[in-house]
């Protein structure tokens, strides 16, 4: 079974600087580019085979999203992590990522559950053993990603997708560590028949206990 890509509408990516963006975004949420490593645009630009431009373009977007940072005649960088961002990301999940599996429910009914229902028996059939580091956070963005769209608020799916990069990052960084990563991606499972069943209490307790219980996860392994 493959992967599900970072952008579940590839079709949304129309331009040289999308290209750029996703590109290098994926690079810095699966750690490809590691935290504080400088970023060579003309590398970048050749590797991806596009010029320099769209890379720039793509850049100023990912620092908008706090995965790069840029220094004044000293170049631009991988944002660097320390256990206040977890503090700081789950803090905010914990009160979004509810709101989002809520609306989600609510909204069920009318918008059908069938993608949802689809996507939670393909979860429940992976053999996270056997997955690398890669597919398995694809699959993790993937299943996020449904919910944000579903919950059909646009604003509210742009803030939770810079804030989920920024724990998938955490969560690559402490992967080979956590014991239980299975059981993180098996909570998918209900989270997202709690929703195609339209339950938004249900759905909103599953998705905040989802957060937390990878906060707890994360700090217990540091």
């Amino acid at each position: 079974m493959t992967a599900v890509p970072l952008d579940l509408d590839p079709s949304a990516v129309t331009s040289l600087a999308d290209k750029a963006y996703v590109a290098i975004r994926d690079r810095l949420i699966m750690l490809a580019i590691s935290p504080g490593d400088p970023i060579d645009d003309d590398a970048l630009a050749q590797d991806l085979g596009v010029g320099r431009t769209p890379v720039r373009e793509a850049l100023k977007r990912l620092e908008v999203d706090r995965l790069v940072v840029s220094y004044p005649r000293r170049g631009t960088f991988a944002t660097g992590m320390d256990i206040s961002d977890l503090a700081h990301i789950s803090d905010i999940r914990a009160q979004l990522e509810p709101l989002a599996a809520r609306r989600a429910a609510d909204r069920a009914s009318r918008t059908g559950p069938a993608e949802l229902e689809e996507l939670a028996l393909r979860i429940e059939h992976l053999d996270v053993g056997q997955l690398d580091r890669t597919e398995l956070m694809r699959w993790d963005l993937a299943v996020h990603r449904t919910i944000y769209r579903a919950a059909g608020n646009p604003h509210l799916e742009d803030v939770l997708i810079r804030y989920d990069n920024l724990a998938t990052r955490i969560f690559c960084l402490f992967l080979d560590r956590l014991p239980k990563v299975d059981e993180h991606v098996g909570e998918h499972v209900d989270l997202l028949r709690a929703i195609a069943a339209g339950e938004p209490d249900r759905a909103s307790d599953l998705a905040r206990e989802h957060v937390l219980g990878f906060e707890r996860a994360i700090r217990a392994v540091i």
